[in-house]
């Protein structure tokens, strides 16, 4: 029986537009009645996701980061994982021709959250992203290497699919791979992918499994729900894992079940048929 119902948030949640469709809400609403625990999983960081969790007033738990942060809807921290400031240095030193293209992450609760040098947030792919998130958002006044003050959550990258590949290859073929986690999330049709430097071992996959220990769960009684590459490691541990019908072919192609796309409600349907006919059969001793 599924205990806890993990949810990536862009493509999975969210339609096309940005927005949390009536029936999302709806059926996760009757899975928190169940007795199910909510928990938002997703590439933003907390002051992005927190928005989107006011929106389906719920109680919800958000993984944010890619697995770095566990926080509560009201942002009390569960866990934290940080990158070391010493590999936030080697990643730096490796990417100096994507410059241009990376900011630091860190986990504060000012306007020094993103730390840029010279990222160009007239980009039209950057441009949104910048004006929702323009409180937390600084310049780095001596270059990222001295805003490097404290552990960062991570170092992320942004920009085209064929570039940010390259980079994401780069990064996992360098010496020093094993010192901390990549994971990408692409949307070919907008040519942007978003590349996020995680500390090693760190992904939504790794920290879903570290929350669902910490709740009494196993796998068993997860369900997991997601669209993109940086979900894959939290699907593969889910005991039942959904694929959006928004996704790519070959994810489509992994042998997971598929539902609806994202402006189709198919997250509340995948909810209904896993979650909730599931919960109801039980109930019913069937």
């Amino acid at each position: 029986m599924i205990r806890l119902l993990a949810v990536d948030v862009d493509g999975t949640l969210l339609d096309s537009q940005g927005s949390v469709p009536p029936e999302n809400r709806a059926a996760l609403a009757a899975a928190v009645d169940a007795g199910v625990e909510v928990t938002l999983v997703t590439g933003r960081s907390f002051h992005f996701t927190r928005p989107v969790a006011d929106l389906l007033d719920l109680p919800v738990t958000l993984i944010v980061n890619n697995g770095a942060i566990v926080k509560s809807g009201s942002g009390a921290t569960k866990m934290r994982r940080l990158l070391p400031r010493a590999t936030a240095q080697i990643v730096l030193d490796a990417t100096g021709a994507f410059a241009d293209s990376v900011a630091l992450v860190f986990d504060r609760p000012d306007e020094r959250q993103i730390v840029y040098e010279r990222m160009d947030w007239s980009h039209p792919h950057r441009r949104g992203y910048y004006e929702k998130n323009l409180a937390f958002i600084t310049p780095a006044t001596a270059g990222l290497a001295d805003a490097l003050v404290e552990d960062p959550i991570q170092v992320m990258f942004n920009g085209g699919v064929a570039p940010m590949r390259e980079l994401a290859g780069a990064l996992r073929a360098a010496p020093g791979a094993a010192a901390y986690a990549v994971a990408i999330t692409e949307y070919e049709r907008r040519d942007f992918s978003l590349i996020d430097v995680n500390a090693a071992g760190c992904s939504k996959g790794s920290t879903l499994a570290r929350w669902a220990g910490q709740c009494g769960l196993d796998r068993r009684q997860v369900m997991a729900v997601g669209d993109n590459l940086n979900d894959l490691e939290m699907l593969a541990f889910a005991g039942t894992a959904v694929v959006m019908g928004n996704a790519t072919g070959a994810m489509k192609a992994l042998g997971y079940r598929v539902t609806g796309t994202n402006d189709e409600g198919g997250l509340a349907a995948a909810v209904y048929t896993c979650v909730l006919d599931e919960s109801s059969e039980a109930a019913n001793g069937r």
